[in-house]
This record gives structure tokens, C-alpha cells and sequence, in this order.
């Protein structure tokens, strides 16, 4: 956890995510322990591929997991960890947009299919 302003946080968010594995897959979370909170995939914009169906939507996958982890969802928040994990190292080729070896919606599609 780092706590920091806005312009240095997005700065350190974006690096750690390029260090994980690209700004595809990873999320973040703005927590305020007295009001709401606000998750997110932390790749910001990416509107020349606006519906080529080619974005990965993993990072918004897990933004809503660790928003169900902070309402006291933790079940549920698991099993969406498991099902993306699972499609991520079993199903991918990449997680680059459009070398995933899927498509956005046929990733969703999957990973839901892992949840039943």
C-alpha cells in the first residue's frame, strides 16, 4: 500500500502495473475508510479500439472483486480471483490488447463460465 497525492499516485500505479505484467490487467482502489470508495482498472483510455472487441477486461474484472472484498463480499470477490487467474494462466496467449487469443466479450464469457 502506498498513500500518496494524486499526480505521484497515478505515476507509481502505472509503473507497478507495467512491473506486474502491463497496465492491461491491473486495478486499483481508492479507499475512504468514511465514505465511498472507488475501484478501477488502472489502464486508463484506450478509444482507438472502442468496439473492435479486442481490450482485455481483466483489470475491470478485478477492480469489481476488490470492490466486493470491501463490502464484505469475500466469497464472492475469490471466486472471481480464481475464475480470472484460471483464464489468465490456462487460456491467454497474451494479455496484450488483441493478442489475447480471444476477444473481450470472449473473455468475459469464459471467466463466467469458470464462476458457475
Amino acid at each position: 500500500m502506498i498513500v500518496t497525492d494524486n499526480l505521484f499516485g497515478d505515476i507509481i500505479t502505472d509503473l507497478g502495473a507495467m512491473i506486474q505484467g502491463g497496465m492491461g490487467i491491473a486495478c486499483g482502489g481508492n479507499i475512504n475508510p468514511s465514505g465511498v470508495s472507488m475501484f478501477e482498472p488502472i489502464g486508463g483510455s484506450a478509444p482507438k479500439y472502442t468496439g473492435k472487441n479486442v481490450i482485455n477486461p481483466l483489470a475491470a474484472i478485478f477492480a469489481g472483486a476488490m470492490m466486493l472484498d470491501s463490502l464484505g463480499e469475500t466469497e464472492a470477490a475469490e471466486a472471481i480471483d480464481k475464475a480470472a487467474a484460471r483464464a489468465l494462466k490456462n487460456d491467454l496467449k497474451s494479455v496484450d490488447a488483441g493478442k489475447m487469443g480471444m476477444g473481450t466479450k470472449e473473455l468475459g464469457d469464459l471467466i463466467v463460465r469458470y464462476l458457475v
